[in-house]
């Protein structure tokens, strides 16, 4: 990007929904744009390129000539299935007209193919060796025949980010149909300015980005803020901007585009942390009182039962659970020592009470620092 002395080696683009529906339910010209930059820009760079893709169902509500979007889940996942391969036939058919000898790779996933530390280890593997071939695009989905967190929330943006962060990509472009964030909603406030540049997620930037059922709602500008939050915490540029304007990533990269830039953070997580942070599907909460998130954060140190104030949810030891404070604010997730049940007996209880609370202590730790990654 303008001004940054390292140039971009790794590129994950993520085209939204929105971008690639229009007058009809798929919006084939959109694509083919998209397409046609990738291709010069992969020619010309020669940089990995992968795409995280929606339009899953419009492209099978389009092949079944479907006016409405299906509103019962069963029928989401059929449309879906029909439209990937459709979508998958586009995206094949445009890089062989315009690629000079780019091909694609479909690689499908759900959340359980990230919780398990071998398939998510393995999946790596299999992008690196797809770009390790020079002449493949892939393009990444959602699962959505069969990953009904997908269908039921539209989150590509989050897909996004944590591929971004699996495959150490230098900056995550997410492509949609608004400039970047605003202060305020620009629908409803003329007055409205975009945000440029963000280099810490606050309060006020989640406010920005609205609540749920707003226009920057799920699937929206707040699924985006926290995709860039993943993102970023990995050591990745994001950036969210319109796919409408012309040669809208050639102008990105060289700075010109309008759009909002979250900066990374100045030390990147581990990969066996961002697994931790990112991969794993949490269970479950532990809040911890005032005190136990100033050793947390500022110290780095594990959590030990005397901080846990409340256990939400049902877990077993092992299980990936949110470090939520006294504002309930997540500020830490982590693989716990101890199942719920266990823990919500020893809660606000010293180390070495454990022994006599329980009739064991397997770790004086609830999370040991090594398995926790702070937010």
């Amino acid at each position: 990007m303008k001004n940054d002395s390292n140039p971009i080696q790794r590129l994950v683009i993520k085209l939204g929904t929105n971008l690639l529906t229009g007058k009809h339910v798929f919006e084939g010209e959109a694509l083919e744009r998209m397409v046609k930059e990738v291709c010069a820009l992969k020619q010309e760079q020669r940089m990995d390129i992968l795409i995280v893709s929606s339009g899953a169902v419009g492209c099978g509500m389009e092949a079944l000539s479907l006016k409405h979007r299906p509103a019962l889940l069963p029928e989401k996942q059929a449309v879906a299935a029909v439209g990937q391969a459709r979508l998958m036939h586009y995206y094949e058919v445009l890089f062989r007209t315009y690629g000079n000898g780019l091909t694609t790779a479909q690689v499908l996933l759900t959340q359980s193919d990230l919780d398990a530390r071998q398939n998510y280890l393995n999946i790596r593997n299999t992008l690196a060796t797809l770009f390790n071939m020079g002449n493949v695009i892939p393009i990444v989905n959602e699962n959505d025949s069969t990953a009904t967190e997908e269908l039921r929330f539209g989150d590509n943006d989050t897909l996004a980010a944590k591929i971004a962060a699996k495959i150490n990509a230098n900056l995550l472009i997410i492509l949609t149909d608004v400039d970047g964030l605003y202060d305020k909603n620009p629908l409803h406030e003329a007055e409205a300015k975009l945000i440029a540049d963000v280099r810490e997620i606050t309060p006020e930037i989640e406010m920005a980005a609205g609540d749920a059922g707003s226009i920057t709602s799920t699937g929206g500008m707040r699924t985006k803020v926290e995709a860039a939050r993943i993102a970023t915490a990995a050591g990745v540029d994001c950036v969210i901007a319109s796919g409408h304007q012309e040669q809208a990533i050639h102008r990105i990269l060289s700075g010109e585009a309008c759009c909002t830039r979250f900066f990374p953070s100045k030390s990147a997580m581990s990969h066996r942390k961002r697994w931790i942070a990112f991969g794993r599907t949490t269970t479950g909460a532990l809040h911890v009182d005032d005190g136990a998130r100033k050793a947390l954060v500022n110290k780095g140190t594990s959590l030990l039962p005397a901080g846990i104030v409340r256990v939400e949810g049902v877990f077993e030891a092992g299980a990936a659970v949110r470090v939520v404070d006294t504002g309930g604010r997540v500020i830490a997730r982590g693989l716990t020592n101890y199942g719920s049940d266990a823990v919500d007996a020893i809660k606000g209880r010293q180390s070495a009470e454990i022994a006599t609370v329980l009739g064991r202590k397997d770790f004086d730790e609830v999370i040991h620092r090594d398995n926790m990654a702070l937010l």
